[in-house]
């Protein structure tokens, strides 16, 4: 079957290729005259020479720079610890089976040397005190006697041995008989024998009396201690004396507790690290728990090994006469280890690297790098011993974008930024 089409259609099919033929020629055209003006363009700039940028016509960075100056560094060590007595004096009763009558401090109160803490009953031995008074009485009445025993004795012997040189003389004469002689001779005899007993009477009695003078002592001696004294002045930091209670020397619970002299230490604990640089007498400001301002202090004893398990060191830090002061706060210390005028920078500006510390200088708007050998530490300065000297200007917070050779434009800082570096 063959399909036939009217003569018209075919016009129009005819026309209608005919214009898009020619509108493809026309995008052709212009699509070919923008290609070959950017060819010449090309062409152009690749004939011309490149133009290079001078390094000294871009434009540097601003960099805030710090002068290193002179200034007074102070490096100080933060330790804590317990609020300790120095010496703890412990207090108890001296003698045994006595009851506690009268308790006359407190604790916190502050007593001095020999000042009576405590009583204890005495009735017992007042009642011994006045036996042995009498006894010595008695003793004193007895040497009397004796004493003029003795005296009637002596004379006694005086007479015998007269009598005995009359009856000598006599027998010469013819007067006397032997036997008188010889009964007065005997006379005589137990006249010194009763002269010696009466000596040795009087030293018994007189021996016997020191031995009640000595019983006397040592009942003076009880007496004076049923009176509990303070053997040191200080601080009374416990109390354990009740009323009623029998004091025992045996007691391992001592009845008071004194501070001496109300010394108090801050044990504290450093790490061996810093131990070489802590010395006896340095300076210490010590907060207490509750303390608004630091106190004064200083170190009074450095311990003489280190903990093999906490690598510390124990430290004593002597604190001021305080009433505000109490064994066991807890308190915060800062040591100054060291205090030396240098050349100082802001820690900020150092650089720390394996290979050592370094700074980054200005000079002449160029950045130049020079190692540093640093040395004390401390209210975020650091002593700078080499590297650098007074008045170069050194970047104050370097960065690593920095490099050796950069060009940059420093900006002194203000006193505001000082601080704050």
């Amino acid at each position: 079957m063959i399909l036939k089409l009217p003569p018209s259609f075919g016009g129009r099919v005819a026309l209608a290729f005919v214009a898009t033929v020619v509108m493809v020629g026309v995008v052709g055209l212009a699509f070919r005259d923008r290609f070959s003006s950017s060819l010449q363009l090309t062409d152009a700039a690749q004939a011309d020479d490149v133009a290079v940028p001078d390094p000294n016509s871009v434009r540097a960075i601003s960099i805030s720079v710090v002068p290193a100056a002179r200034r007074e560094v102070v490096e100080r060590l933060s330790v804590t610890g317990t609020l300790v007595a120095r010496e703890e004096i412990m207090v108890g009763a001296e003698i045994d089976g006595f009851r506690i009558t009268d308790i006359l401090v407190e604790e916190g109160d502050r007593v001095s040397k020999g000042q009576v803490l405590a009583r204890l009953s005495r009735d017992t031995l007042e009642t011994l005190l006045a036996q042995n008074t009498a006894t010595a009485a008695k003793a004193r009445a007895a040497i009397a006697q004796q004493k003029a025993a003795l005296q009637q004795a002596m004379a006694e012997q005086t007479e015998a041995e007269s009598s005995v040189e009359r009856a000598r003389t006599l027998i010469k004469t013819g007067a006397t008989s032997q036997e008188m002689l010889d009964a007065r001779e005997r006379a005589a005899k137990v006249a010194a024998a009763q002269v010696a007993a009466a000596e040795e009477s009087i030293t018994a009695s007189e021996a016997e009396s020191a031995q009640i003078r000595a019983n006397r002592d040592e009942i003076d001696v009880r007496i004076d201690r049923t009176d509990i004294r303070a053997p040191e002045s200080g601080i009374v930091s416990a109390r354990s004396a009740r009323i009623g209670a029998i004091g025992l020397a045996s007691n391992p619970e001592p009845l008071f507790r004194i501070v001496k002299d109300g010394a108090i230490d801050l044990e504290a604990e450093v790490p061996e690290s810093a131990l070489p640089r802590v010395t006896l007498g340095q300076p210490v400001a010590v907060t207490p728990a509750g303390f608004n301002e630091p106190v004064q202090a200083s170190v009074r004893l450095i311990g003489a090994k280190v903990d093999p398990t906490s690598r510390l060191a124990h430290v004593a830090v002597a604190l001021p006469d305080d009433e505000r002061l109490r064994p066991g706060a807890y308190g915060r210390g800062v040591i100054e280890i060291a205090r030396r005028v240098g050349i100082a920078l802001p820690q900020a500006s150092l650089q720390f690297t394996p290979e050592g510390v370094f700074v980054f200088v200005v000079e002449n708007d160029i950045v130049r790098r020079r190692a540093v050998t640093t040395g004390l530490k401390g209210d975020g300065y650091v002593e700078i011993l080499q590297g650098v000297t007074e008045g170069d200007s050194v970047v104050a917070k370097a960065g690593g974008f920095l490099r050796e050779g950069d060009r940059v434009t420093p900006i002194p800082l203000t006193s505001q930024e000082k601080e704050g570096v």
